[in-house]
């Protein structure tokens, strides 16, 4: 995705982008998911014009696309950080160190889950599941995925991005 578009906000000329994604999905059967999935891989999250714009170019009522905007998890309203950071808060997970992995991640970045730092670098959540139990505790950052992790490791991880 060219980096000019990423977490900018739509104008006139991205708005021309977000047409021609409605496009190309008008005509199938859940073609709001992959318009919403393609605006943000456009944008990084679904800004409000860009929903307005969606809700209009596929003849929806504006409440529609921000019921499923909101209902999926994948989907974001608000900017995320360039390393988004996944913290595995799944039974193993916290059993075997989770909250001192976080932390460790907390102390690191001085940010709290559901937070992004100011310079928009990282963006720290929650994650029910991993699946990758074996490797307890885990994170992922943006699609990948560090497990056995101490606070020590974490922080070394942050420090090489």
């Amino acid at each position: 995705m060219p980096a000019e578009k990423y977490s900018s906000t739509p104008n006139s000329g991205l708005l021309s982008d977000i047409d021609d994604i409605i496009r190309k999905h008008q005509n199938r059967d859940g073609a709001l998911i992959d318009v919403l999935h393609d605006v943000q891989a456009l944008y990084g999250y679904l800004p409000e014009q860009a929903m307005k714009r969606i809700a209009e170019g596929l003849s929806l009522p504006l409440s529609k696309v921000y019921g499923v905007a909101t209902f999926y998890s994948l989907f974001t309203l608000e900017p995320k950080g360039q390393y988004v950071i996944r913290l595995c808060e799944s039974a193993p997970c916290h059993i075997r160190g989770a909250v001192q992995v976080l932390s460790a991640i907390e102390e690191e970045l001085k940010i709290k889950p559901g937070e992004t730092t100011p310079d928009s670098k990282f963006t720290l959540e929650f994650t029910s599941c991993l699946g990758v139990c074996g490797v307890a505790p885990a994170i992922m950052i943006n699609d990948q995925v560090y497990g056995n992790l101490t606070p020590e490791k974490v922080k070394e991880i942050l420090r090489s991005l």
